[in-house]
Parts: C-alpha cells; sequence; structure tokens
C-alpha cells in the first residue's frame, strides 16, 4: 500500500529517473573483493516526467499531491500523530471505577480490573510476580478483591467527609494534618550565620587597623553571601509547610458537587472524583481491610506539600477472596 501511495506512475504520467543506480565496494577495506550495485532514491531535480499522458491513471494528479501533504503531516507529528490516523479510539467495554488505585500490601503491587460474571472484581496474582521474590513466600496464588461493596463504603464515608454539616471539621482535621515546619537545617544555618558575622568583624577590625580595604574585598563579599543564605534558609523554616485554611476550602470548592457525583451513581463521574481526591487504596488480605486515604489538591497543583490525610480502614470481608471471586 505505501508503495502504490508512493509511486506517482498511478497519475498517468510516465516517469523517469526516479532511482539512481550507484556502484560501491563491496568492503572498503577489501578493494579486490570487487563492487556491488545499490539504487537509491534520486533528488527531485533529476526525476524527469512526459509532458503527456502515458497510460490509463488511477488516481488523479491533485488526489496524489493531497495524499503526499497528508502523509509528510502525519509523519511531521510523529507516532503519536500517526496512531491517531491509522487507530480508531479504543472502546472499553467496562468502566474501572478503581483503575491504578488500588494495591496489594502482600506485594506493593496495583491490583487489576478482572470483569467476573458475579460483577468487576479487582485481582492480584502471584503467578506474575518476578520469580525469587519475597512476597512469593507469603503471597496467596490469586486475590480478589470486589468493586461493589468497596464502592459502597467509599461514597459513604467521601459523602460525610464533604457534607455540609462536617465540612468544617473535615477542613480543620486536613489544616492540622500538614506536616510541621522543617527544623532539620536551623542548627546548621545558624552556625553558618554565626562564622559569616564573625567573619565579617574580624575584616573590620583588620580595616580599622590600617590594612588595605582592596586587600579583603572578595573574603567580605564571600562573607556577605553566607550570611544572606543563612539568613534566607532561617526564614524559610519558620514557614508553615502545608496550605492553610482558606486554601483547604478552596481545594474542596475545586472539586464541585461532591454529594451529586456520589449519589447520581454514573461510573464516569465518580472515576473522575477519585483520582481528584487522589484516592490512594491499600487492600489487606489478611487483615481482609481496604486503607483509603485522600489528597486533594486545587487545580491538580499540589499547594506546599498537599493535604494527604483523612485516612480510614474499610471492612471488606464481603468483598474479598484470596481463591476465586
Amino acid at each position: 500500500m505505501r508503495s502504490i501511495l508512493e509511486n506517482p506512475r498511478y497519475t498517468g504520467f510516465a516517469f523517469f529517473g526516479r532511482w539512481a543506480r550507484q556502484e560501491m565496494l563491496l568492503d572498503p577495506d577489501d578493494v579486490a573483493a570487487g563492487n556491488v550495485v545499490r539504487f537509491r532514491r534520486a533528488k527531485p531535480d533529476k526525476v524527469v516526467r512526459s509532458r503527456k499522458p502515458a497510460h490509463p491513471r488511477i488516481m488523479s494528479v491533485q488526489d496524489f499531491t493531497q495524499t503526499q501533504l497528508m502523509r509528510r503531516a502525519k509523519a511531521a507529528g510523529g507516532l503519536r500523530t500517526a496512531r491517531k490516523t491509522e487507530r480508531p479510539g479504543r472502546t472499553v467495554k467496562y468502566a474501572y471505577l478503581f483503575r491504578g488505585l488500588i494495591r496489594c500490601i502482600a506485594c506493593g503491587r496495583k491490583m487489576e480490573g478482572s470483569p467476573q460474571k458475579h460483577g468487576m472484581y479487582y485481582r492480584c496474582s502471584a503467578r506474575t510476580l518476578t520469580p525469587g521474590s519475597p512476597a512469593l513466600l507469603t503471597h496467596p496464588p490469586t486475590i480478589y478483591l470486589k468493586e461493589e461493596p468497596l464502592r459502597d463504603a467509599l461514597n459513604e464515608w467521601i459523602g460525610g467527609l464533604f457534607d455540609r454539616q462536617n465540612i468544617a471539621q473535615t477542613v480543620e482535621q486536613l489544616v492540622k494534618a500538614q506536616p510541621t515546619p522543617k527544623t532539620a537545617n536551623d542548627g546548621a544555618a545558624r552556625k553558618l550565620l554565626e562564622d559569616a558575622e564573625a567573619r565579617l568583624q574580624r575584616f573590620q577590625n583588620a580595616i580599622s587597623a590600617g590594612v588595605d580595604p582592596s586587600a579583603v574585598v572578595e573574603g567580605i563579599n564571600r562573607a556577605q553571601a553566607d550570611r544572606a543564605a543563612a539568613q534566607a534558609e532561617l526564614m524559610k523554616a519558620g514557614e508553615p509547610a502545608g496550605p492553610g485554611e482558606a486554601e483547604v476550602y478552596a481545594m474542596i470548592d475545586s472539586l464541585g458537587d461532591v454529594g451529586a457525583a456520589l449519589s447520581g451513581g454514573r461510573p464516569e463521574k465518580l472515576a473522575t472524583l477519585y483520582r481528584e481526591l487522589r484516592l490512594d487504596l491499600r487492600y489487606d488480605n489478611e487483615k481482609e481491610t481496604v486503607c483509603a486515604t485522600v489528597s486533594p489538591r486545587v487545580n491538580n497543583v499540589r499547594v506546599r506539600g498537599g493535604t494527604r490525610t483523612h485516612v480510614r480502614s474499610i471492612h471488606a470481608r464481603d468483598a474479598c477472596s484470596c481463591d476465586g471471586p
């Protein structure tokens, strides 16, 4: 098909000189081995076309030219553009609400969706583990987690968090859950500040004693730079590490009507809400519980460390299985 699209002879005209014959040494290090003939595509100015059609055409010159332009445009866009033009959109038969959001505690891998006749499940199979992995010692052959009970429990919990009556308490918990200001470098910054100030004092005493200021100008500049860096580090350490109350309210507002998304029951809206909440689920098959964590953002941009909080263990006894659904 490609050779047909690139061959101008199908327009009805005769073309000559599209390929140039070239002889080259078979082995550059051994001239006695002889030559080999290669045909390479000639430059456009070397190709000759007949003035009149030489045989019946299959396509017009305009169609051929338009095809070449489309192929060049696709090639300029790279492989991604080529895939879009050649492959149709992939249809999804099942809606996976927790796609990429559930991890197996036993091995730490993401659990994959597995539609069954009794409903949607998420599974983790031991046979796909790396040979020799320590997780093989304790990992069951196959772990299954049913979607429907997990979805109902999560929606009830999330709905309670963002209910109007509980929103103030939720915001308060989110603010309190932020990491404390970094103070690990306070000691080093203070030591650097004291050392820089001591050096500046020595340089000032030297100048007062009659030393030429030009002889110590580099040392003074270096000490002043160290003092400025230490002061900036100490000021940064005093700033809060997480968002304030107003920023947390903005995060919640950016999520839209959470209650409507939960009550509507549409899988697309639920899946979008779970990802906007940055839902993280960890399934423990031994305890038969799912540990859920939400970390909302503002417009998908983390605000000074995010709001990773609200962890809850959801009992999943009716939703789990280690043998099969």
